[in-house]
């Protein structure tokens, strides 16, 4: 578990909305809120951690984009995000603000 935590923890990186398109059409996006540690997650779907990942998903932890968040973030195209890709879904999770007035 440590390599796989350690394998994703090097594969985590930052994506602009635009570079996630793709993913929305095929339905593979899932948002960690700011309070999960999205390794952690994506050792858990990884792992195949039922009980923990359902857990995440009925305190409202990890979903998929709703049409507001998606509205929200379309009309911000260079909006960045963590992401972390778990076959077959990318795990987003949500830069302050602050970072993102990078031209």
């Amino acid at each position: 578990m440590q390599d796989l935590k350690a394998e994703l923890t090097a594969s985590l990186d930052e994506a602009e909305w635009q570079w996630l398109l793709p993913h929305v059409a095929r339905d593979s996006l899932i948002i960690v809120t700011p309070g999960l540690n999205i390794v952690d997650v994506g050792v858990a779907i990884a792992n195949n951690n039922v009980l923990l990942v359902e857990n995440w998903i009925n305190e409202q932890l990890i979903s998929k984009p709703s049409l507001n968040q998606m509205t929200q973030w379309q009309a911000n195209m260079s909006k960045r995000f963590n992401a972390l890709i778990v076959q077959p879904f990318v795990l987003i999770q949500e830069l302050p603000a602050t970072n993102q007035n990078y031209p």
